[in-house]
């Protein structure tokens, strides 16, 4: 199988440790989502958001810095046993903001255009709403 690989850069309004707490975090996750998650901010514990459209496991957590998973999506289309891999890196910058870099590899090639919209449709955007509210 193919496999194709996205980075993202974005700006977030708040600080490294607030941003990584937003991903971890099952509540804020699910209210910036609008989608049920299962998180737990620990290693090696598998975790699931969107309602069950995403699972994976924790693999490395730095606490303000980076999260790396593994990561699959239930959807037509996505081989059933493959797990993709996510990492987030967080950088604070001044003025009380977070850069963060995203990579998702070892996506499913047919997959990764509707994948790195869905990031920034369905996360990035509404984490910013939330984030400035």
């Amino acid at each position: 199988m193919k496999t194709k690989d996205i980075h993202q850069t974005e700006v977030f309004n708040t600080d490294a440790n607030d941003l990584y707490k937003c991903i971890m975090d099952s509540r804020i996750h699910s209210s910036f989502t609008g989608g049920a998650a299962n998180i737990e901010d620990k290693e090696g514990t598998l975790f699931d958001a969107f309602d069950g459209y995403i699972s994976g496991k924790n693999i490395v957590l730095e606490r303000g810095k980076k999260i790396v998973q593994t990561w699959k999506a239930e959807e037509e289309g996505w081989p059933e046993n493959h797990f993709s891999e996510v990492v987030f890196i967080f950088t604070p910058l001044e003025n009380n903001k977070t850069q963060l870099d995203f990579y998702h590899t070892g996506i499913p090639e047919h997959k990764a255009e509707s994948i790195a919209n869905g990031w920034k449709e369905f996360y990035w955007e509404p984490l910013k709403i939330y984030l400035d509210r």
